[in-house]
């Protein structure tokens, strides 16, 4: 179920991060049709992301670990996002920022922390 879970996860992801930042190429419009197109892709997101919860809870992953995943796929999908689609640079400090928040995505994966046989 992990990888249907990261699957599901990267896929809503990609979703959400066009509802919050796809707008942002499109200025001219009105707001009001940013915020109903955003919302309308919004909607599909979490056709995405429910199942994907639902998935990753009842194999057994926690809430914790399901939302600090979801935050490191976010990271992913917004760094190709910002490249390819909205052409900023992503600068090194950036790079360090999110590498710092991924890694600590360790600590709630910590294998130290699982309880023995």
């Amino acid at each position: 179920m992990w990888i249907a879970t990261l699957i599901l996860l990267t896929i809503s992801n990609v979703f959400m991060t066009f509802a919050w930042y796809g707008h942002l190429k499109y200025t001219r419009s009105a707001l009001w049709l940013a915020v109903l197109v955003s919302w309308l892709i919004a909607f599909v997101e979490y056709c995405f992301q429910v199942p994907a919860n639902r998935l990753g809870h009842n194999a057994g992953i926690s809430t914790a670990q399901l939302k600090t995943v979801q935050e490191v796929i976010t990271l992913a999908v917004f760094c190709a996002f910002s490249l390819c689609y909205l052409k900023e640079p992503l600068k090194w400090n950036y790079l360090i920022g999110f590498s710092l928040i991924a890694f600590g995505a360790l600590f709630v994966f910590a294998p130290w922390q699982q309880p023995g046989p």
